[in-house]
């Protein structure tokens, strides 16, 4: 059986590009968001720790699944190794795509 494949995640977060490995990537059930579960940090107990990575593996510790907005990805791809995850300052070459957030309308009866 092969091994589960995993997802580099990279997406806007207040000011930062972070850069995630997970598992489990799909679509979820509340419109306009994907759900990222199983996140891969390398071991903590390394003598040389990035500090950028060691905040994201204390932001997400305890963290089953976590659910990103669409317009907040950058992109997702099929890795296969895990990194290091990263956070940068968004430096203004990434922009989100601006766009209007309203869910579908109804159908009418």
């Amino acid at each position: 059986m092969a091994a589960k494949p995993i997802y580099r995640v990279v997406f806007h977060q207040q000011g930062e590009v972070w850069e995630l490995y997970a598992r489990e990537i799909f679509q979820s059930d509340l419109w306009g968001f994907i759900e990222v579960e199983e996140f891969v940090f390398e071991d903590a107990s390394r003598l040389v720790v990035d500090p950028s990575a060691d905040k994201l593996r204390l932001t997400f510790e305890g963290v089953i699944r976590s659910y990103l907005p669409l317009n907040a990805i950058v992109r997702i791809d099929e890795v296969e190794r895990e990194g290091t995850p990263r956070a940068v300052k968004s430096d203004g070459r990434v922009a989100e795509f601006p766009r209007p957030f309203s869910p579908p309308s109804a159908p009418k009866r």
